[in-house]
């Protein structure tokens, strides 16, 4: 994943196997099984696995474009994604 931000949505990933190497900020981690990033909003980051991984991730506010189908998808709740970003 090349170099971007997310300018109002905080990061959160938890490493599930494999190995990333990620990039946050000018600080760059190789990451295993049961590492945790957060990365804060407005903050460049990056990511590479040269072998594949698995992560869980966390986006707070979601941000809209993550959502595969607005109409159907749980995420939105009740109010309709008022709360969540474009971006």
């Amino acid at each position: 994943m090349p170099r971007h931000s997310h300018e109002h949505t905080e990061q959160l990933m938890y490493m599930l196997e494999g190995e990333l190497e990620m990039t946050v900020g000018s600080d760059t981690r190789t990451l295993h099984a049961g590492d945790v990033v957060v990365v804060n909003p407005g903050v460049e980051h990056s990511l590479r696995s040269e072998r594949g991984c698995a992560f869980f991730e966390a986006l707070a506010p979601v941000p809209l474009d993550h959502v595969a189908d607005r109409d159907h998808d749980l995420v939105l709740g009740a109010d309709g994604g008022r709360r969540h970003v474009e971006r």
